[in-house]
């Protein structure tokens, strides 16, 4: 096959990764806590055969997290928090501690702060929260103390990834840290509000555009290539 079919369909399929990001996006712009996701595209160079010229071969298989804040909204709910600031929630999981920016929680059978897939939240030791049955006047200051009649009773850990880079996409609004994570104090948590999506819709359908037409060009070039293969070989075999 010639190279530069092999560049073509490279690139087209890095647009496919791109695109399918770009849709998982927009069908997040109302998930709370969810942070938007974009590809890196690489050169990778290999050297030709027999010495020959090299050829540079675009890869699209790298994932960057945006980490910018997203709209923050009074909910008025008991345990519904939101990270003003840099950090994460930290919930435990069978897989293991995974760290997230959706602050609903509700209390489990046991007294214990899940969130929507029942994964218990953990505060600054790691220790799942429990909050009594007989807890009244529910309040929480700034630094994520859960008081409860004035009384303190917990507090919701915050943690920054030791890699922020190293953020590996788990499943919804879920994030592993295979580097870990420490407990950091400096956040603000707000009590009764909540994070949205830090989608911003005009600029991935913008960049959803950009990539259907950067695809159709490709596609457009694979066309004439196929064409023109197809008339050498109908002329050579004559």
């Amino acid at each position: 096959m010639d190279n530069a079919i092999y560049a073509a369909l490279n690139r087209q399929s890095g647009l496919m990764n791109e695109m399918r990001t770009i849709s998982n996006n927009i069908s997040n712009l109302s998930t709370t806590g969810f942070r938007r996701e974009g590809v890196i595209f690489a050169e990778h160079v290999m050297q030709g055969e027999k010495r020959r010229e090299s050829l540079s071969m675009a890869f699209a298989n790298g994932r960057m997290i945006d980490q910018a804040q997203g709209p923050l909204v009074q909910t008025g709910g008991t345990f519904d928090f939101a990270i003003e600031g840099e950090g994460f929630f930290q919930v435990e999981t069978p897989q293991g501690a995974q760290l997230t920016r959706a602050g609903t929680f509700t209390p489990n059978e046991n007294g214990e702060l899940v969130d929507m897939d029942g994964y218990r939240l953990l505060d600054q030791g790691g220790t799942p929260i429990f909050i009594p049955s007989d807890a009244r006047a529910i309040s929480t200051s700034e630094d994520g103390t859960i008081s409860a009649s004035g009384t303190p009773i917990a507090q919701v850990g915050v943690f920054l990834p030791t890699n922020p880079e190293g953020l590996t996409h788990v499943a919804g609004t879920r994030f592993a840290a295979p580097e870990g994570a420490e407990a950091t104090e400096g956040a603000t948590i707000l009590h009764g509000y909540l994070e949205e999506s830090n989608v911003n819709a005009v600029s991935e359908i913008s960049r959803m555009i950009e990539v259907q037409r950067a695809y159709e060009l490709g596609q457009t070039f694979l066309d004439k290539e196929d064409e023109r293969i197809r008339g050498v070989i109908s002329t050579l075999t004559r």
